[in-house]
């Protein structure tokens, strides 16, 4: 009982400072937003936006050190993986993060990416539509030489960070704390929706299902990579695509 009750110490605290936390926030964001007098889909979401538009240099070395910070959650949650009840397999290999099979992970995060992403937009512009949604400004950097490098850097830090966390990091200390795989997935699934709440209940509903997926994955292949290359174009797509389109597509 004092094993395991490390381990879901070590499990809070992991969540509470990264991806947990911002669970917290985005349900008192979406609560905010269900209180104003304004329709859910008359507001707007802002991701990646200039935090000093007037100097332009200022906003790249805020966005790089968010960028540099964002995947240090996932860093903490290996190293814990690796110093405090060490998987019998080892830590790569337990979390699917070894380097043989690469071309193949390559290949089927790609086919991740293609079978989530058309889907996901549906549900987007349909869930907007329907009033459930915000409209999800992706990236608000402005156009600069480093706007698409810096976009670029933030998907890849999104996506070794929720995917390192939420499945990999979860679904084995999860099972190492005695808890099914069934119960792993459904918890990994619902705080993957909830962080995303801030953008509406579409957001929630879509990586919900995008959560249950990925697990249902890394639970059959015990592979991370193709989950981290998806998620990465996912964000590439979103983040680099609003920022090229945003002003000559109008329903975005």
């Amino acid at each position: 009982m004092k094993f395991r009750r490390i381990l879901l110490v070590e499990m809070g605290l992991v969540l509470a400072l990264s991806l947990g936390q911002s669970a917290v926030y985005s349900v008192l964001r979406i609560i905010e937003r269900l209180t104003r007098r304004v329709a859910l889909n008359q507001q707007t979401s802002s991701l990646n936006q200039a935090a000093t538009p007037d100097r332009p240099w200022l906003s790249a070395l805020f966005q790089l050190a968010d960028v540099v910070f964002l995947p240090m959650a996932a860093l903490l949650a290996v190293h814990l993986l690796a110093t405090v009840a060490r998987p019998r397999v080892g830590v790569a290999q337990a979390l699917g993060l070894t380097r043989e099979g690469w071309r193949q992970d390559l290949l089927h995060g790609a086919a991740i990416f293609a079978a989530i992403g058309i889907p996901g937009l549906g549900l987007y512009l349909g869930a907007r539509a329907m009033g459930l949604n915000t409209t999800v400004q992706a990236a608000n950097l402005g156009q600069y030489w480093w706007t698409v490098p810096l976009l670029v850097l933030a998907a890849l830090g999104n996506a070794v960070l929720e995917e390192v966390v939420m499945v990999g990091y979860l679904f084995v200390r999860g099972r190492q704390a005695g808890f099914t795989m069934l119960h792993v997935l459904l918890f990994s699934a619902v705080v993957r929706g909830s962080y995303h709440l801030y953008q509406g209940f579409g957001g929630f509903v879509g990586n919900l299902v995008m959560g249950i997926a990925f697990g249902l994955w890394f639970t059959r292949t015990r592979r991370l990579w193709p989950l981290v290359v998806a998620h990465f174009l996912l964000d590439v797509a979103s983040f680099v695509g609003y920022a090229l389109l945003a002003d000559r597509l109008s329903w975005l």
